[in-house]
């Protein structure tokens, strides 16, 4: 498809943006007036509770050709049964470490909501604790077809291939080394800006996605409010057949619509879709000695409700110096209390050099141990310890206080690597008791 060339953006996280695509059609001074310009309905969309503190309450006020109301009755959309929500129940979850290729595109026209697959998830979508991981492999536009999550937020890596996401409150371009989040209950439509496009979903059921605290790095540093980008209004207006999918409780369902949803006129609010360029992402890392925790790479958090213990983190390792000096440089060999769900947009990652590919993804659950291959290891012990920048490379990890659960999926595919384990089998004894230090 040929790009708009009229796209912008409002900038400044959670900020309470204001936004119209016709002059007048947001009203001043009030949000509900008895009459809206332009015969629009005036229509809230909160995703939290009315009563969250001031800090956290996320609501937009819309201003719409047609009230969300004006729908079809809801039937079960059987169209893609590779899509599942938590808790998986199929299978139990496993301590062992788990990667895989990436998922192919089908020849079969797919677009992006019937290409989901589910590799993981946890926690219970029922009461909004945890997260799911899908997998999307399109090769079509969504069309007449529009869709809305109501049991999580959806955060999209793109891998391959530029997407337009189409919102209810704009546009959203997304390429490969961005991200973009759309929040609970937005609907939306993907169009592709090239023949195919694959990447990574991560569903969250929990708290809405913030930034991380800074602590001691203090007022600047990591991905920095500004650089969070919002669309402004733009609207359809347009009359026809359409199609609605829902993610409604674990199921999916569909209704008939007689026009684009996508018709806000004019909005104000706090909750809305953004999208993140991750090169902007400020780097802090060691200028000394030893190889910091990953926390320092986190890009947004959704927390439980034990404080510093997150729903989720999204975690990304891009291009970098490293200079600590008397340091194995490489992540260190580790068992955590957090789940690791790890995927690669391009490059190579420095502690996996061979088999985990750039679509590809891999899983080292709670407790599991994991760290260097065998063949990272012997080099990085060897290695000049003189400054190096890690260019080539962007990889990304979703992190979560819960146990992934593998699905169905995920464990039959032959997409799963099932000699993962050996890249671990060359580390050899060098224990000399007699060998001094």
């Amino acid at each position: 498809m040929t790009l708009p060339d009229d796209l912008e953006y409002q900038t400044g996280f959670g900020n309470e943006h204001e936004t119209e695509a016709l002059p007048g059609a947001l009203p001043k001074a009030c949000f509900s007036p008895q009459k809206v310009a332009y015969g629009l309905y005036c229509e809230q969309f909160s995703t939290t509770a009315f009563t969250a503190p001031k800090h956290q309450n996320r609501r937009t006020w819309t201003y719409r050709i047609h009230p969300s109301a004006v729908q079809g009755d809801y039937q079960p959309w059987d169209n893609n049964p590779l899509l599942k929500t938590a808790p998986l129940t199929d299978l139990p979850p496993v301590p062992s470490p788990l990667r895989w290729d990436p998922l192919p595109v089908t020849e079969q026209p797919t677009d992006f909501i019937s290409g989901l697959t589910t590799i993981a998830a946890n926690g219970d979508a029922r009461t909004q604790i945890g997260t799911a991981i899908h997998l999307y492999a399109a090769n079509q536009s969504m069309e007449q077809r529009f869709f809305y999550n109501a049991d999580g937020e959806l955060l999209i890596v793109p891998q391959a291939g530029g997407l337009l996401i189409c919102t209810e409150l704009g546009r959203l371009q997304v390429e490969p080394g961005d991200i973009a989040v759309i929040p609970r209950g937005i609907k939306f439509r993907v169009e592709l800006l090239e023949s195919k496009a694959s990447g990574y979903v991560c569903e969250n059921y929990g708290a809405p996605l913030t930034l991380p605290e800074r602590g001691p790095v203090g007022a600047n540093g990591f991905a920095n409010d500004r650089d969070f980008q919002y669309p402004v209004a733009w609207y359809e207006d347009k009359e026809g057949t359409f199609e609605l999918v829902s993610k409604f409780s674990g199921h999916l369902y569909c209704c008939e619509l007689t026009h684009s949803p996508l018709d806000v006129v004019a909005w104000v609010g706090t909750s809305a879709p953004y999208k993140y360029q991750l090169s902007r992402f400020n780097v802090i890392n060691t200028v000394s000695y030893d190889h910091p925790d990953p926390s320092i790479f986190t890009v947004l958090t959704s927390q439980s409700d034990t404080p510093g213990v997150a729903n989720l983190d999204f975690v990304i390792f891009p291009p970098r110096w490293m200079v600590a000096e008397n340091t194995f440089r490489p992540p260190w060999y580790h068992r955590n209390m957090m789940s690791e769900f790890m995927g690669l947009i391009h490059g190579v990652y420095d502690a996996k050099e061979k088999g985990f590919l750039p679509g590809g993804s891999s899983l080292h659950n709670s407790m599991s141990p994991h760290g260097p291959e065998a063949d990272v290891f012997r080099k990085a012990s060897e290695a000049e310890l003189k400054p190096v920048r890690y260019e080539n490379t962007l990889a990304f990890m979703f992190e979560s206080r819960y146990v992934y659960v593998p699905s169905t999926f995920a464990m039959a595919s032959d997409i799963r690597q099932k000699d993962y384990i050996k890249c671990w089998s060359g580390l050899q004894k060098h224990f000399d008791p007699n060998q001094k230090p």
